[in-house]
């Protein structure tokens, strides 16, 4: 195992008595992308967003390269780039304005930014909504993933964390994330991604742990958390599942 690029540690989140996240640790080595898989409810999106420093833990943190995420935010986010759940976008924007803005607030040179936002849009294939003018109010939910995504890579982060990045991307839209994704990973980036879609991590990710509960049952290499079967059944035989009853749903279809 390389380096460890990210590092959660303990995260632990209460909400009323409920446990969302349970003592969540995970270490994800530099020049790895992992598959964090889970059903809904998991305590997926919180233990991510807890991670990044978007909620923040009852116990526990996160480490990006041994920085602190909530100790020491600034060194930390600036290693971090972050697609969330439910990203809210400034929608009276181009993608390119939108870009400019982010690049700017980072600090980042004007030159660069302009630089990169031309390049992202273009391997993104958002560059014709951009020559139209098309604000991001008028964005599919797919091309709003890519812009999110654009927002990500921008500042050039040591390690990415996206929650459901392929939700809602057409057939060719996922093969370039996927072409973006493996070139940062082999230039020695690391990578968590959230996903239902287990022939989606199976492909993409070399690294895999499943959530459940609130609990990391099981994280590793994808080969050794399979121990040779697929990924679905070895999800489905820890985390459980419902057994229909007799006669369920008779009606439908008669």
């Amino acid at each position: 195992m390389g380096s460890v690029a990210f590092h959660l540690d303990g995260l632990t989140k209460d909400f009323s008595g409920r446990l969302a996240a349970d003592a969540v640790t995970l270490r994800v080595p530099a020049g790895s992308l992992t598959g964090l898989v889970g059903p809904n409810g998991a305590g997926k999106t919180t233990s991510l967003a807890m991670a990044v420093g978007l909620l923040r833990p009852d116990f526990g943190t996160a480490y990006v390269h041994g920085v602190d995420v909530w100790a020491e935010p600034v060194r930390a986010k600036a290693m971090l780039g972050v697609l969330p759940d439910g990203l809210a976008l400034p929608e009276r924007l181009t993608g390119g304005e939108l870009l400019h803005y982010w690049g700017l607030l980072r600090g980042m040179p004007p030159a660069a930014v302009r630089d990169r936002a031309r390049e992202l849009l273009s391997v993104l294939e958002l560059d014709e909504a951009e020559e139209r003018g098309v604000l991001v109010v008028e964005y599919s939910t797919g091309m709003r993933k890519k812009i999110g995504l654009a927002t990500a890579l921008l500042h050039n982060p040591k390690a990415l964390v996206l929650d459901e990045p392929f939700e809602a991307v057409d057939p060719v839209s996922a093969r370039v994330l996927r072409r973006i994704l493996r070139r940062f990973v082999a230039a020695g980036g690391a990578v968590v991604i959230s996903s239902h879609v287990m022939g989606l991590v199976e492909e993409l990710c070399d690294r895999v742990a499943i959530i459940a509960g609130g609990r990391v049952l099981v994280d590793g290499t994808l080969d050794e958390v399979r121990a040779g079967a697929r990924l679905e059944d070895v999800f489905v035989e820890l985390v459980g599942e419902r057994a229909a009853a007799e006669g369920e749903l008779a009606w439908l279809g008669s």
